[in-house]
């Protein structure tokens, strides 16, 4: 299934979506760094019933940034909403991935209005997170796990959005306060936890789901930090499963 460009202007910046399927709508919010090319796996698996927009943040994938933002976490959260309403997508479910899925937290807490179901897969957004040194590390440990077919798209995705950029988003995590956000969250929420996942531990989900109690919580065995790519059949499957039972 071939993807198309979806284009807009948001906030002055040329906003890039790859986009495949038909059927009802769903937004992809990829990880820190990350690209709408890295997603092509589970885009595919999802747009058997759904029009799949993956979406590159301003200063990711093919989308314009400025050295200047996203310099914060809420720089993304606000792009992002502003992008749904000016692509006609208010109120579409979102599937935000690691950063992303800490990224649709705020969306639905900010933005209530223009939120529809979530579905976090291995999210941040938890102070308790480690310093930028100790995700790092983590994410050293994830390599090896992963596909090596994600390698490639994945080290052109990293040097698009640059390493001062990742940084600094990055560091920020540690000063978003999720705690008053996370009990905002009112729609319906999907929490997927990768059983083989250094990077995001189960402990980590567990206290997500503590604080967004209607949340639910599903395992993916053997799924890395890259779950999204390592199972995206088994993710889409979730995804689909979950969104039957919420929107009828």
């Amino acid at each position: 299934m071939k993807a198309r460009a979806h284009l807009t202007r948001v906030h002055g910046l040329r906003t890039h979506a790859r986009v495949r399927g038909e059927g009802p709508p769903l937004v992809i919010v990829p990880g820190l760094g990350c690209a709408s090319w890295m997603y092509a796996r589970v885009s595919r698996a999802l747009a058997r019933e759904r029009t799949v927009y993956a979406y590159d943040p301003p200063g990711h994938g093919l989308s314009q940034g400025r050295p200047d933002f996203p310099a914060r976490l809420e720089d993304l959260t606000g792009h992002l909403a502003a992008w749904l309403e000016e692509s006609g997508l208010r109120g579409a479910p979102v599937l935000g991935h690691s950063l992303g899925g800490e990224v649709v937290f705020d969306l639905a807490a900010r933005f209530p209005a223009l939120t529809g179901p979530l579905i976090a897969c291995a999210p941040t957004g938890i102070p308790e997170n480690p310093s930028v040194a100790g995700q790092l590390l983590r994410l050293a440990r994830d390599l090896p796990r992963e596909r090596p077919g994600l390698l490639l798209p994945g080290l052109a995705a990293y040097l698009r959005s640059g390493p001062a950029r990742m940084l600094r988003l990055a560091a920020d995590q540690r000063a978003h306060d999720t705690g008053p956000l996370l009990p905002r969250v009112r729609v319906p929420t999907l929490l997927l936890d990768g059983t083989a996942d250094p990077v995001i531990r189960s402990w980590t989900v567990r206290a997500i789901r503590a604080a967004i109690p209607h949340a639910v919580v599903r395992e993916v065995p053997g799924g890395t930090h890259a779950l999204t790519d390592s199972h995206p059949r088994t993710v889409a499957r979730l995804t689909l499963d979950f969104l039957r039972k919420v929107e009828t």
